[in-house]
């Protein structure tokens, strides 16, 4: 059973190309896409935990 696993498992590995150029740029776009859709979320957010974070850090000293 395991032999045969094996033997199955390194013919996946054999006829695998990889991601392709196309699947990387699509990949790409979508991000980009969600990027500037939520912009504007995503930059309050990060205000409110740059802002927590230095409320805190003024807590150490």
């Amino acid at each position: 059973m395991i032999a045969y696993l094996k033997t199955q498992f390194m013919d996946f590995m054999r006829e695998e190309d990889g991601v392709g150029v196309i699947e990387i740029v699509l990949i790409l776009v979508v991000l980009i896409g969600l990027v500037i859709i939520f912009k504007d979320r995503i930059n309050a957010l990060l205000e409110l935990t740059f802002k927590q974070i230095d409320n805190q850090s003024k807590e150490v000293y």
